[in-house]
C-alpha cells in the first residue's frame, strides 16, 4: 500500500496528512487539526478529553478512527490518531472554537443545498454547470461531460436490468471496460493523470470522453442484444464493447501519430471547497516525504 506523509502549512502551523492509494482516502492527523482549531497549548490532552466525551456519547466516529505512523517533531515516525475527510468533518462539529465555526456553517450550507436539490433536481444540474465553469472547462466540454453522465446512467440501468446490483460488480465491470478501451485500469488511469480523490471523467479531454462514451454505448447495445443472464456473461460483453472503442482509439492514434490519452488534468476550483481552503489543501507550501 502506497502511503505518503504530507505536511500542509496553515498559518505557520502544520497539519500532517497521508494519502492511501488503495483506499483512495486522505488521512489527517487529528491532533494537528485540534491544535490549529482550538489553539490549545496541549492538543494531545484536549483530544484525549474530547475523545473520551465522544465515546461516552456513543459517537461512532471516534471508535472508527485509525492510527497511522506520521513524522513527529523529533523527526521519527510515530503512531498518531487520524481521520478521513468524513470523520474529520464530524469531529470538527464537536469542537467549540471560532476557527471551527466556518466549517460548521459550510456543512450546514451544504446540507441545505443537498436537501433543496433532492426536492428540485434542476438545482443539482445548475450546481454542476457552475462547478465545471469554475474549474476552467469550456462550455463545449461541459456539454460533452453532461452527455457522458447520461450515457453512463443508461449503461448502469442496463446492468441493473440484467440483475447486476452490487457496487463491487459495477466497479469490476467499469474496470474491465476502461482497461479494454484505454489499456489502463481505472486506478492506473488516475495514477497516470496524478489524480487522488478527483473524478477521472472530470479530468478527461474531449477525445477521452468520446472514446469512453463509445465504449459504454457499445457495451449497452451489445448487452441489450445478447441479454446476458449471468455476471460472467456481462463481463464478456463489457470486454467486447471496450475493445471496439479501444480499436477506434488505436486507429485515431495511428492517423494522428500521437497518443490521445493525455496526462493533462483540469485545475482545482479557483476557490476550493471550504475544508481544503482552510487547511491549505493545495500543492504550494507542501512538503512531501515518502515513507
Amino acid at each position: 500500500m502506497e502511503k505518503k506523509t504530507v505536511i500542509k502549512l496553515f498559518d505557520d502551523k502544520k497539519i500532517r496528512v497521508k494519502w492511501d492509494s488503495e483506499k483512495e482516502e486522505w488521512y489527517f492527523s487529528i491532533i494537528d487539526v485540534v491544535g490549529v482549531l482550538t489553539e490549545s497549548s496541549n492538543p494531545q490532552t484536549y483530544w484525549r478529553v474530547l475523545k473520551k466525551r465522544l465515546k461516552e456519547e456513543g459517537n461512532e466516529t471516534v471508535t472508527n478512527c485509525n492510527a497511522l505512523k506520521m513524522l513527529a517533531s523529533d523527526g521519527k515516525l510515530r503512531l498518531t490518531d487520524v481521520a478521513n475527510t468524513e470523520q474529520l468533518l464530524r469531529l470538527i462539529q464537536s469542537i467549540p472554537s471560532k476557527k471551527a465555526e466556518p466549517f460548521k456553517l459550510w456543512l450546514a450550507q451544504v446540507g441545505k443545498e443537498r436537501i433543496d436539490e433532492y426536492e428540485d433536481p434542476e438545482l443539482l444540474i445548475n450546481r454542476a454547470l457552475k462547478t465545471y465553469l469554475q474549474k476552467g472547462h469550456s462550455k463545449e466540454w461541459i456539454n460533452q461531460r453532461l452527455k457522458s453522465i447520461e450515457i453512463r446512467k443508461e449503461l448502469t440501468d442496463e446492468w441493473q436490468r440484467t440483475g447486476i446490483n452490487k457496487p463491487n460488480e459495477f466497479a469490476i465491470l467499469t474496470n474491465i471496460l476502461t482497461k479494454a478501451w484505454s489499456d489502463k485500469t481505472v486506478k492506473e488511469y488516475k495514477e497516470f493523470k496524478d489524480l487522488k480523490k478527483e473524478n477521472l471523467r472530470d479530468n478527461m479531454s474531449n477525445m477521452e470522453l468520446v472514446l469512453n462514451m463509445l465504449a459504454e454505448t457499445t457495451t449497452k447495445e451489445i448487452s441489450k442484444n445478447e441479454d446476458p443472464d449471468t455476471f460472467d456473461k456481462s463481463k464478456v460483453i463489457v470486454q467486447k464493447g471496450g475493445t471496439i472503442a479501444g480499436n477506434t482509439r488505436k486507429e485515431i492514434e495511428k492517423e494522428l501519430g500521437r497518443k490521445v490519452i493525455t496526462r493533462k488534468k483540469h485545475l482545482l476550483l479557483k476557490e476550493p471547497a471550504t475544508i481544503y481552503n482552510l487547511i491549505s489543501y493545495q500543492k504550494n507550501n507542501v512538503l512531501v516525504i515518502s515513507n
